[in-house]
C-alpha cells in the first residue's frame, strides 16, 4: 500500500509509545456527580494525546464510537503545535501559531495527527467506528493518513455534509460542503438503520394494513427480464422504465403486487406506477442513509444552538450542530456504548449523547477531552446547562433538562519512573496513594479509610489495596516488598494488590499470600481487569 511522506514522520510515528501516563485528577465542585468516577461521562482538560493515553488504562478497546473536529488548518485558526518530540526540528515547530503562511503548516497538522489517531485506534473497539470532520484543505492528507493507521481496508465510508446553505457572493465558488470521513477498526462493524420518519406515511385510503407511502417503481441498472410495459387501468396508457433503469420487479412479482393492492398510480390514479411501503414494514426494516447529509442542520444552525444555550453571542467560533452527532451516533452505536471525542470544543457530542439518552433510554457514555483554557467555561457548561435544564430554549425536553451526570478532571503530573527515582517529582504518600489508587481502580479515593501505618489504601470489590511508598529518594532505592513485608499484610481470603517499588519474592510466595505485585509506576494502569 502506498504510503505517504511528511517532514517529521519518522520522529512521530512512533511517539505515541513515549509519551507518559499522565494523573488524572478529579475536579469534584465542576463535575455533576456524587463521587468523581472514570467510568462516568467524563470532561477532561488537558493535553488530548497525553489524555488519551492516559485513559487507555480503562478504555483500551472499549469505545464503540469516536467523532472528532480536529483543526482543518486552513492558515486562519491559530493552532499551535505543541508535542514535545525529542527532536530539534520537532522542537522548532513548538509553541509557533501555524498560519497560511507557514510553509511546513500541512507537515506539522500530519506530525500532529498520526500519534492521537493511533492511540485512537487502541481506544476503539474491534467492532467500533471513528469519524472525522475535515474540509478541503487537508481532507486528501487525512484519507492518507487514515489509510495507513487504520488500513484502508477499513475504509468505509466519506460523507458530505451540507454545512452552509447561504452562498459567499464575493467569490467565485461558494463552498457548501466539508467532509466526514469514516473507518472501522476491523470488519467487525456493523452499520445501524435509523429510525423511520413516520410524518411521511399516511393512510388515506384506509388500507386495513395501515400508513403507508409510495416508492418509485424503477430500480437502477437494466435486466431485460425487468423491462415490459405496464399499463395504467384508468388511462390505458403505457409506462416504460426511465432511460438506463428496469423494474424493481418481474412480470410475475407486478402481477401480485397489483392484486394485493399494492401498485398505485399516483394518488389520483393517473399517474406513472409507484409501490406502496407500508409504515410497519419500514420500522422492521430501518431507513438507509446516503452519503450526503441535508438533513442535521448547518454551521448556522448549530451557532444559533449554542446562543440560546448561554444566552449570549460569539459562545465558539465553530461548533456542530447536535443533529449531526446524533445522526452518527444513531448509525453506529448502541444504548450501551461509549462516544469519545478528543477535540471536543463546544461540547456537542456530550449534548448529543445525552439527547439521544433520553429520547431512547439509553445509557451510552461519553469522554470529552479539550486542552484549551474553555474547556470548564465553555465545554463543560454546555454540559452542565443541558443536563440541567435551559430555562430559554425553545425545546420543552431542553427546557426541562436532559438529565444525567459527568466527572470532570485535569490532567496532572506525568508518573515516570526517573521522576521518583531522581526526586524530580515526588508527592507525599496521601497524594499518591488517591492516584494510584483511584487511576488502578476507576474509583474515587477516600481518605478516610486509608492506615498509613499498614500502607491500607482502599478496598474494591476483589481487592484490599496497599501503597509501599516514600516521598524520599534514600528510602525508595531500598523499598521493596519483601517476604516479611508479605507477611505482615492482614490475611484473610481477599487478595491484596500491593504497589511498590521492586519484589522480593517469586510467583509461588505471591500465590501463597493472595498478593498481585504492580511496580511503581507504569503496572498502575493495569492493576485490575474491570
Amino acid at each position: 500500500m502506498p504510503k505517504m511522506e511528511f517532514k517529521g514522520k519518522s520522529l512521530v510515528e512512533n511517539h505515541h509509545l513515549s509519551v507518559p501516563f499522565h494523573e488524572l485528577l478529579p475536579m469534584r465542585e465542576k463535575g455533576l456527580s456524587d463521587k468523581a468516577s472514570l467510568h462516568d461521562n467524563l470532561v477532561i482538560h488537558g493535553d488530548n494525546l497525553a489524555a488519551l493515553k492516559s485513559l487507555l488504562s480503562i478504555y483500551r478497546g472499549k469505545v464503540k464510537c469516536i467523532y472528532i473536529d480536529p483543526p482543518y488548518n486552513t492558515g486562519n485558526e491559530g493552532w499551535v503545535y505543541s508535542d514535545g518530540v525529542n527532536s530539534p526540528l520537532i522542537q522548532d515547530w513548538i509553541g509557533k501559531v501555524v498560519d497560511r503562511d507557514d510553509l511546513t503548516r500541512h507537515d506539522k497538522w500530519c506530525s500532529m495527527m498520526m500519534p492521537r489517531l493511533k492511540l485512537l485506534r487502541e481506544l476503539l473497539s474491534e467492532d467500533g467506528v471513528i469519524f472525522v470532520s475535515i474540509d478541503d484543505n487537508e481532507v486528501h492528507h487525512l484519507r492518507c493518513l487514515m489509510d495507513e493507521i487504520f488500513g484502508e481496508e477499513n475504509f468505509f465510508v466519506s460523507i458530505v455534509w451540507h454545512h452552509r446553505k447561504s452562498k459567499q457572493n464575493d467569490i467565485r465558488v461558494s463552498l457548501s460542503h466539508n467532509h466526514i470521513l469514516a473507518y472501522t477498526k476491523t470488519d467487525q462493524f456493523e452499520i445501524r438503520a435509523l429510525p423511520v420518519n413516520g410524518d411521511v406515511f399516511s393512510n388515506p385510503d384506509n388500507d386495513p394494513r395501515g400508513p403507508w407511502t409510495l416508492d418509485p417503481m424503477d430500480a437502477p441498472n437494466i435486466r431485460p427480464n425487468l423491462t415490459y410495459e405496464i399499463v395504467n387501468p384508468t388511462t390505458g396508457k403505457g409506462y416504460y422504465p426511465p432511460p438506463g433503469r428496469c423494474w424493481r420487479f418481474s412480470k410475475e412479482k407486478y402481477k401480485k403486487a397489483f392484486e394485493e393492492g399494492r401498485i398505485v398510480f399516483g394518488r389520483s390514479g393517473r399517474a406513472k406506477p409507484c409501490y406502496k411501503r407500508y409504515l410497519d414494514e419500514a420500522k422492521e426494516k430501518g431507513r438507509s442513509i446516503s452519503t450526503i447529509w441535508q438533513d442535521v442542520g448547518t454551521a448556522t444552525n448549530a451557532t444559533q444552538e449554542l446562543n440560546q444555550i448561554f444566552g449570549k453571542k460569539n459562545v465558539f467560533p465553530t461548533p456542530k450542530p447536535t443533529d449531526l452527532i446524533r445522526k452518527i451516533i444513531l448509525l453506529s452505536t448502541d444504548p450501551d456504548s461509549i462516544i469519545l471525542d478528543s477535540f471536543a470544543g463546544s461540547g456537542t457530542t456530550a449534548h448529543a449523547v445525552l439527547a439521544q439518552n433520553r429520547e431512547d433510554d439509553g445509557n451510552r457514555r461519553f469522554i470529552l477531552v479539550e486542552c484549551e483554557d474553555y474547556a470548564d467555561s465553555t465545554t463543560a457548561e454546555r454540559v452542565r446547562r443541558v443536563i440541567q435544564g435551559v430555562p430559554s430554549a425553545k425545546d420543552e425536553i431542553l427546557r426541562a433538562g436532559l438529565g444525567g451526570t459527568f466527572s470532570y478532571f485535569e490532567l496532572g503530573q506525568p508518573m515516570q519512573k526517573k521522576s521518583l527515582l531522581n526526586g524530580s517529582h515526588l508527592p507525599v504518600w496521601e497524594e499518591l496513594a488517591s492516584y494510584v489508587f483511584f487511576t488502578a481502580t476507576g474509583q474515587e479515593f477516600d481518605p478516610d479509610v486509608i492506615n498509613s501505618d499498614t500502607r491500607f489504601i482502599g478496598r474494591t470489590a476483589s481487592h484490599d489495596v496497599f501503597l509501599f511508598y516514600e516521598p524520599d529518594v534514600e528510602t525508595l532505592k531500598t523499598l521493596a516488598l519483601s517476604l516479611k513485608v508479605a507477611r505482615e499484610l492482614p490475611s484473610g481470603s481477599r487478595r491484596k494488590l500491593v504497589f511498590a517499588p521492586v519484589k522480593y519474592l517469586d510467583r509461588e510466595f505471591l500465590h501463597q499470600y493472595s498478593i498481585d505485585f504492580q511496580q511503581l509506576p507504569y503496572q498502575i494502569y493495569k492493576a485490575i481487569g474491570r
